[in-house]
């Protein structure tokens, strides 16, 4: 089978493809960064700490005042879309607490508010994605440990999967990013494109020891004796990517390389928006970014079913028998939280009173 993707016109990206792939990459920071670092990224890429991002959604509030007001309308309609730090409370059980991450290093997202921190260190037991982020040996075990997840393990290779023309495509990005194809020619495509949509700065921040959120936390809260749960596997967050077409992810990867260092200016919009809690708005803020591109429906909804919304009833069952006992941190991916099936909405038809802290 080859698949021809044909060259495309790129401003930023199309929210059906490689923007719904940097929601991933960042989702899958572990696995990207452990990958980044076996690629041996070049030394440019692995020096550079600083990120130069601008944010698109001042850009457009400048250029398109009419357009801006359309994400705002939208952003705003969605359920539960203003606030990353939430309350859960039950009669009888002393509070809990909900904050929405970002899997990233950046210093700014880190630092989280006093109130935050403070009930961070009030709670006994602490509720993340992956209990397996602790150690980054036991990750990179449970990689080894279903290598049909992250690489072709009946003889296929990219090159087999592709037009010459897409081919070419391919390894012109990844010599871009001091990556040789052949190294990567049997890695199944959303394991490569996961590393390579994440800007350098964060890859080099992740090769230098620095934790990402839920890591740091995870990590304080085991040193300090608090007992921490994860509510998935590694391998079911890889599975869930797996199970996405072959398809997207081969346009997804070769989309993502031709956008270069755009992808920085969308990083640095979902992290200001994360840093304002506007998370309703990160979905509507994608889709703009190429506003004359086509929105593939058919791929976006296959994705947000995959690796949004199923997953959202995953944390949302496995963390109700622990929140039932109270005084309990839990923290989970920020896209997670809103809307109608999002994990807040999930709490609360389990029972718990869920409010933002602001």
């Amino acid at each position: 089978m080859t698949i021809s993707i044909g060259h495309r016109a790129f401003g930023i990206a199309r929210p059906g493809n490689i923007l719904l792939w940097l929601i991933a990459a960042l989702h899958m920071l572990l696995a990207a960064t452990l990958l980044a670092t076996l690629l041996s990224v070049s030394t440019a890429q692995a020096a550079d700490d600083t990120c130069t991002g601008k944010n698109l959604m001042t850009e457009l509030q400048q250029k398109n005042p009419a357009r801006y007001a359309e994400v705002v309308k939208e952003a705003d309609a969605v359920p539960n879309g203003k606030g990353i730090f939430w309350r859960i409370e039950k009669p009888g059980l002393k509070p809990s607490w909900l904050l929405g991450s970002m899997h990233v290093t950046d210093p700014r997202v880190l630092d989280l508010p006093p109130h935050a921190q403070a009930a961070r260190d009030s709670v006994d037991t602490i509720i993340i994605e992956s209990d397996e982020i602790l150690s980054e040996k036991k990750a990179a075990a449970a990689l080894l440990a279903r290598p049909d997840l992250t690489m072709f393990t009946d003889g296929t290779t990219i090159e087999k999967l592709l037009s010459p023309e897409d081919y070419a495509r391919l390894d012109a990005g990844l010599k871009q990013r001091g990556i040789p194809l052949a190294a990567v020619s049997r890695m199944r495509p959303w394991m490569i494109a996961s590393a390579v949509a994440l800007p350098a700065c964060e890859i080099s921040r992740k090769a230098k020891g620095i934790r990402f959120l839920d890591q740091e936390i995870a990590a304080d809260a085991a040193a300090e004796g608090k007992q921490v749960r994860g509510l998935e596997t590694l391998a079911e967050q890889l599975q869930a990517m797996a199970e996405l077409p072959v398809e997207f992810h081969l346009k997804s990867l070769i989309e993502t390389l031709e956008l270069g260092s755009k992808m920085n200016d969308v990083v640095e919009t979902m992290t200001d928006l994360y840093l304002t809690g506007d998370i309703g708005m990160t979905i509507p803020m994608l889709k703009t970014v190429s506003p004359d591109g086509k929105n593939e429906e058919s791929d976006y909804a296959s994705f947000e079913q995959r690796i949004i919304l199923d997953r959202n009833k995953i944390m949302a069952e496995r963390a109700a028998p622990i929140l039932a006992n109270g005084n309990v941190f839990m923290a989970v991916g920020a896209l997670h939280l809103p809307g109608e099936a999002g994990v807040v909405e999930l709490l609360r038809k389990q029972g718990f009173t869920v409010s933002t802290v602001n």
